[in-house]
């Protein structure tokens, strides 16, 4: 039987993805589960002494056949209920003679959905983990170079067109900004353990427990404990918003990193040329056209923007369809989609974390295009500093316009008339009828020049940039304010084994 190695999915194709989603990935954890619940009843006396280790023996991934249960899937309509099937077996072989009675460790009071809504945690668990790593090598490359490029002028577009005087510094910090606010709200969503029983009501976690000082809640916060997932006031086997708020944690994620890589990929096409992605052996090659170099990376990541926020549409379509306590169909469609908004989101932000580690800024081509505009691109500062003193020297000569206008209609008018000039000559054009249009006492040419330097009229660009950064000082690779909450959390392994 094939396996789904990423052919069609270049952007999560990668072994660092498949490890933390794979199929395999997701059966480890399955077993981490059973292995950690065995543990939680034997320290708790609900099981026999030993039993636990002889289950962790048991649970090696290594010792199942993950397409052959794939296939035995389809006769229960999970993974769970074949994969049981085989660890009592294993567990029985281990436990010779039921010298241990290990095998009544194995599953006692939980369902499949216990189980496989834990699973998905402790994978989701692990692949935040290590998006988290990504995304703050990210910000910091962003942070650097906004500190780098504060000064470094650029044209800023809105509707495609030449707007404002930019600085790439500013642009950035604001990419800087989405991506760090996205991850912030990835670090602190919570990932519950899942244990409810056949129906949600703990029945025969409550029989289990009867005699013993445990709790079925006690449990549940153990085996929380153990993998690293949240405890939960009680199951939530029909309400999925930890579905759906990972989900939409992720795709706020490939938002940001789909902002970024649109940005890039109109900034290194050949005739605006301001920035170009780091190059790479055999990346961005073509086959047909050797001469091309194409930015793969952002069309990676962008391909990845495109397609997530569907699939957490999809997640809110199944969770707003969870019907009765256990849902037909609805709970059995979240899984391919939660894992893939995963694997989406791992391989996007390896990819751009290599991008903002190796982006090539070109400072002179910024400044070059920035230029083809010519000081019409300061029009708006201009006419906010200079129609204050048309309208002044009216008023003292008691003569206004000819034509009546104020000052700021008479230099929307050196405006217009400038644009019917041939490009080559708009520059000079528009000095020319500014300073035709203003006084020389209301406004002296050394004056006039200040307004027409792209560097005069950047606003708060330099502040702005700066408070972004100082809004996220940990994701900025500078030293966090001294809080627990923001550590990292330790990182558990697919065998539920803390790995720091």
């Amino acid at each position: 039987m094939d396996g789904d190695v990423g052919l069609l999915s270049p952007v999560s194709a990668s072994s660092a993805v498949a490890v933390l989603t794979g199929d395999r990935a997701v059966l480890a954890a399955i077993l981490a589960v059973e292995a950690g619940w065995a543990a939680v009843l034997e320290k708790a006396g609900l099981a026999p002494a030993g039993s636990a280790a002889v289950v962790a023996e048991a649970a090696d991934v290594d010792r199942y056949d993950v397409a052959g249960i794939a296939v035995r899937a389809q006769g229960g309509a999970n993974p769970v209920i074949p994969l049981l099937a085989d660890l009592r077996a294993e567990v029985k072989a281990l436990d010779t003679d039921n010298r241990v009675g290990a095998l009544s460790a194995v599953h006692t009071s939980l369902t499949s959905q216990d189980v496989l809504d834990s699973a998905l945690m402790l994978l989701a668990r692990n692949a935040v983990t290590d998006l988290l790593i990504d995304l703050r090598g990210i910000t910091t490359a962003l942070a650097a170079l906004a500190d780098k490029h504060a000064e470094t002028l650029c044209v800023g577009r809105s509707l495609t067109q030449h707007s404002l005087p930019f600085t790439f510094g500013l642009k950035a910090a604001q990419w800087f900004h989405g991506l760090a606010a996205a991850a912030r709200r990835l670090e602190a969503v919570e990932l519950p353990l899942q244990t409810g029983g056949a129906a949600g009501t703990l029945a025969a976690g409550t029989v289990l427990t009867r005699d013993s000082v445990e709790t079925p809640f006690d449990l549940a916060g153990n085996l929380a404990a153990q993998l690293g997932l949240a405890a939960t006031p009680g199951p939530w086997h029909t309400n999925r918003l930890a579905v759906t708020s990972l989900g939409d944690s992720l795709t706020a994620v490939t938002d940001a990193l789909g902002k970024i890589a649109s940005d890039v990929l109109f900034l290194s096409r050949p005739e605006v040329g301001e920035l170009a992605e780091p190059r790479a052996a055999g990346r961005g090659v073509s086959s047909a056209m050797p001469q091309k170099q194409n930015p793969v990376l952002s069309v990676l990541v962008r391909s990845a923007a495109l397609q997530a926020p569907s699939l957490a549409a999809q997640l809110h379509l199944a969770a707003a369809n969870f019907n009765d306590e256990r849902p037909d169909g609805a709970w059995h469609s979240e899984w391919p989609v939660f894992r893939q908004l995963l694997r989406l989101a791992l391989g996007s932000v390896g990819h751009l974390r290599e991008l903002a580690e190796g982006l090539q800024v070109f400072p002179d081509a910024m400044r070059r295009n920035l230029d083809l505009s010519g000081p019409l691109l300061l029009s708006e500062g201009v006419s906010a500093a200079v129609a204050p003193l048309l309208d002044a020297a009216a008023a003292e000569g008691g003569v206004g316009d000819t034509a009546g206008r104020n000052g700021k209609q008479q230099l929307q008018d050196v405006v217009d008339r400038t644009l019917q000039a041939p490009a080559a000559e708009q520059a000079e054009t528009y000095r020319r009828l500014l300073r035709e249009a203003v006084p020389a006492a209301a406004l002296s040419d050394e004056r006039l020049e200040e307004l027409l330097d792209p560097a005069s009229y950047l606003g708060q660009a330099a502040e702005i940039s700066r408070r972004i950064l100082a809004a996220f000082p940990d994701f900025a690779g500078k030293p966090a304010p001294a809080d627990p909450s923001q550590d990292l959390p330790a990182r558990t392994d697919l065998n539920g084994v803390s790995r720091g």
